[in-house]
């Protein structure tokens, strides 16, 4: 029988993580750019918390396509964050292999090459983090056809096509000895099981990530892969900083968590090694949440 050590152990294995890296995301058109965000702070987390079970990390960063925005302001914005290049250091300060690929989450196009380029590269993906994310807010009734399509390209879409095609790459080698070919693990939300305040595009992406979820481990489960997800609650990041700073409405959401706090990205990183690892070899399909027993209330 296996240890606790060893059942966690991600010793020998890679994963590819997007929204690991906390970059700027620009979506640009011939038209516009929009300044996007990742999951701040979660992502890295998770990411961290993997090499420090023993895996080699792929980070997957927000590539930034020509757009019109200024190149002062475009300089000022990438020195605001550059936990891309931290993120890639601390895990190889822990003695793993680091690696940052570039891609636009947003692009059909660009996330279907990415699989292919990482095994070009002579990489075997064991473990798939899909952390990258954005929201758009506007009343139902006003909401922009190309904010809907932002939003499901780079948080519905870009997952299938990753689970996709990481999926076909760890079905085509063979089993290990304990009957495992990988674990793919899709970031949800609260919003998987709950419709939020103007935010339809959103909820309908991450309700499609924890359908899709339990989908692929209906199929995969049987063949070694281990397909679930993770949905956090609310966490004090950079993208609730607007939120937290909300007197009122943070009192609100303070009343309903049990815990008592408002989550930190630490919490997850427990969460993300369990399901990457063996000691979840009997876990599949599941959307785990992490929300201080927000969704027990």
């Amino acid at each position: 029988m296996a240890s606790v050590q060893q059942l966690f152990s991600l010793e020998g294995q890679t994963a590819l993580v997007t929204g690991g890296t906390r970059g700027m995301y620009i979506l640009a058109s011939p038209f516009h750019c929009r300044l996007l965000t990742t999951t701040p702070g979660i992502g890295q987390a998770m990411a961290i918390a993997l090499a420090e079970a023993g895996a080699d990390i792929l980070l997957v960063q927000a590539k930034l396509p020509p757009c019109t925005l200024s190149t002062s302001l475009l300089t000022t914005l990438l020195q605001r964050d550059e936990s891309n290049q931290s993120t890639l250091q601390e895990i190889r300060t822990l003695g793993r292999k680091a690696q940052i690929y570039t891609a636009d989450l947003a692009s059909r196009d660009s996330v279907s090459s990415l699989v292919k380029t990482v095994i070009s590269d002579g990489y075997q993906i064991h473990i798939l983090l899909n952390c990258g994310g954005i929201q758009r807010r506007h009343p139902a009734h006003e909401f922009p056809d190309n904010d809907w399509d932002e939003v499901l390209n780079v948080n519905l879409n870009s997952v299938f096509t990753l689970c996709r095609d990481v999926g076909a790459h760890m079905l085509s080698r063979d089993p290990d000895q304990h009957g495992r070919r990988g674990a793919i693990i899709n970031i949800a939300s609260l919003l998987s099981f709950q419709g939020g305040f103007t935010v339809p595009a959103y909820a309908a992406s991450k309700g499609g990530v924890a359908q899709l979820t339990k989908a692929l481990s209906n199929e995969w489960a049987s063949k070694g892969i281990n397909v679930n997800g993770i949905a956090p609650g609310y966490i004090a990041t950079e993208m609730n900083d607007a939120l937290m700073k909300d007197k009122t409405r943070s009192e609100q959401i303070m009343a309903r968590i049990p815990a008592g706090r408002w989550g930190k990205p630490e919490d997850f990183k427990g969460p993300v090694v369990f399901l990457a690892s063996r000691a979840s070899g009997y876990v599949s399909g599941e959307i785990l949440t992490v929300d201080g027993s927000w969704m027990a209330r």
